[in-house]
C-alpha cells in the first residue's frame, strides 16, 4: 500500500544570498539538515504516512490514531519551512522592497495605521513567543470579508484553519538564528525584515488558499 511522498523543496536563491542578515552557515544547516535530515520533517512525514496507509489498509484503527501526533508535527514542520523559504529574498532585491506589495501594504495601513505600527506589532508578537514557534501574518476570509491578523503558533503547528492564508511567517526556533545571533533574538527579529520577500507576500495576499499551499503537492 503506497502513500503520498513529499520532498525537500529547492531554495529559490543561494545559501549565501541572505547575508549578512542570515548567514550561509545557518541556511545550509536550516534547509539541508533541519528540514530534511536532522529534525527529519520530510523523512519522518513520509514514513508516518506510509505506516498510516498500511494501517488503513489493514483497518488498524489504533495505529492510525497513534500516528496523528507524528504526522501533525512533521507535516507542520514541512509546511512551515516550505513557506518560509519562499517568503525570503536577498536584501536590496526588488522582491525585498515593500513597494513590491502595494495591495498588501494598503491593507496593512488600513489595519494598523502605518507600516511602522505593523512592524512594531509583529516584533512584539515574535518576541513574546516562549520556547519554539512561529509568527505569521495571516489573511482570514469569511465570505467576502477579508482581514489581516498577526498570530503565533507553537512548535511546528501550521496555519491551516478554515479560510486562513499564511501571507508570510518568521521562524522563531533557536536553530533559525542562534549560530549567528546567539541569544540576541531581538537583533534577529530586527534584521530579518531586510530579507522578507514582499513580492511573494503580495501573491499570497491576492490569491487563494490553494495557491499558497501549491508548493506542497506530493508525488504518488
Amino acid at each position: 500500500m503506497s502513500a503520498p511522498s513529499y520532498s525537500l523543496p529547492e531554495l529559490p536563491y543561494a545559501y549565501d544570498a541572505l547575508e549578512p542578515h542570515i548567514s550561509k552557515q545557518i541556511m545550509e544547516l536550516h534547509h539541508g539538515k533541519h528540514h530534511q535530515t536532522l529534525f527529519k520533517y520530510v523523512t519522518n512525514l513520509n514514513a508516518a504516512l506510509q505506516t498510516q496507509a498500511e494501517a488503513v489498509h489493514t483497518s488498524d484503527i489504533t495505529s492510525q490514531v497513534a500516528l496523528q501526533t507524528a504526522i501533525k508535527f512533521n507535516a507542520g514542520g514541512h509546511i512551515n519551512h516550505s513557506l518560509f523559504w519562499q517568503n525570503l529574498a536577498p536584501a536590496g532585491s526588488d522582491e525585498a522592497e515593500s513597494t513590491a506589495a502595494p495591495e498588501l501594504i494598503k491593507q496593512i495601513k488600513a489595519t494598523w495605521g502605518d507600516e511602522q505600527a505593523f512592524y512594531d506589532a509583529f516584533k512584539a508578537t515574535l518576541l513574546s513567543i516562549q520556547g519554539s514557534g512561529w509568527g505569521w501574518l495571516v489573511k482570514s476570509e469569511t465570505g467576502k470579508e477579508q482581514r489581516l491578523t498577526i498570530v503565533s503558533t507553537k512548535d511546528q503547528d501550521p496555519v491551516v484553519g478554515k479560510g486562513e492564508i499564511p501571507v508570510f511567517g518568521i521562524d522563531m526556533w533557536e536553530h533559525a538564528y542562534y549560530l549567528q545571533y546567539l541569544n540576541g533574538k531581538a537583533a534577529y527579529v530586527e534584521n530579518i525584515w531586510n530579507v522578507i520577500n514582499w513580492k511573494m507576500a503580495e501573491e499570497r495576499f491576492l490569491n487563494t488558499r490553494t495557491d499558497a499551499f501549491k508548493l506542497l503537492k506530493a508525488s504518488i
